[in-house]
């Protein structure tokens, strides 16, 4: 089952074009990395799938909705209460996390939950705590996200964007904001999700482990798809110059 179907999507910033008519899918279960240089246009995708930002034509589906489709050349959106239910289907992992500085861990996690979903707060609880377990900070419950190293900064953002349940989820660049060090504890967790076939969006620049964890990469740069393809095919046996000019920069791929 296709969880996303992207059509010919196009996304200009006045004259600039940003996106220039990129299609591609995505299956439950699969994990597919997003890689390229930097200004390749690759958060901005990520952007238009989430509807953070708009685009100017093109078609979104997710589960076979329609999120947005293109009326006589201009992209119309789904009516509001489509969009709330069709938007519950993914959650986004942003590279700076994204927490709220004046609510605790376990508020964070559990904020969406009781405000969007209209759970009860002792099964909310239940959930964020059950998370936090799962990404090993259950003694942080009532830590505010100042008292944590940016590596559980982002493990909270990642709890709480599970804690929604969504059918995909979207990462950009989960470990730029963090030093070598923190990165680990990162690209372990998406690893432990990806076992357990969550399917996944990940925008990185980490080569190896975007080959390790991706079903299929995707090669963008000025705005289009240059190459796709299996990870380890992309990876070690590039078919596109630019691919190959692009990866020849990572010494440990």
């Amino acid at each position: 089952m296709k969880i996303l179907e992207v059509k010919n999507l196009k996304k200009d910033f006045e004259s600039l074009e940003v996106i220039k008519d990129i299609s591609f899918d995505v299956k439950e279960g699969s994990v597919v990395a997003i890689i390229g240089p930097s200004g390749s246009g690759k958060s901005t995708l990520l952007r238009c799938a989430t509807m953070l930002e708009t685009i100017d034509s093109g078609e979104l589906k997710y589960l076979g909705e329609h999120a947005v489709q293109t009326i006589d050349g201009k992209a119309v959106y789904a009516s509001p209460k489509d969009l709330k239910r069709i938007q519950s289907y993914y959650g986004l992992v942003f590279q700076n996390f994204n927490l709220f500085p004046h609510f605790s861990v376990i508020k964070n996690v559990t904020d969406a939950l009781i405000s969007v979903q209209k759970k009860p707060k002792d099964e909310a609880i239940e959930i964020g705590r059950r998370l936090l377990e799962k990404m090993g900070l259950e003694d942080k419950e009532d830590a505010y996200p100042f008292q944590l190293s940016g590596g559980q900064q982002q493990r909270v953002s990642i709890a709480r964007a599970l804690a929604l349940n969504p059918k995909i989820l979207f990462f950009d660049e989960p470990t730029s904001a963090l030093d070598p060090e923190l990165t680990g504890e990162i690209l372990k967790v998406i690893r432990e999700l990806a076992a357990e076939d969550m399917t996944m969006v990940i925008v990185t620049h980490e080569m190896s482990f975007a080959r390790d964890v991706a079903d299929r990469i995707i090669f963008m740069d000025g705005g289009v798809i240059i190459e796709e393809g299996e990870a380890c095919d992309v990876i070690d046996n590039p078919q596109c110059e630019r691919t190959k000019m692009f990866l020849n920069k990572f010494e440990n791929r």
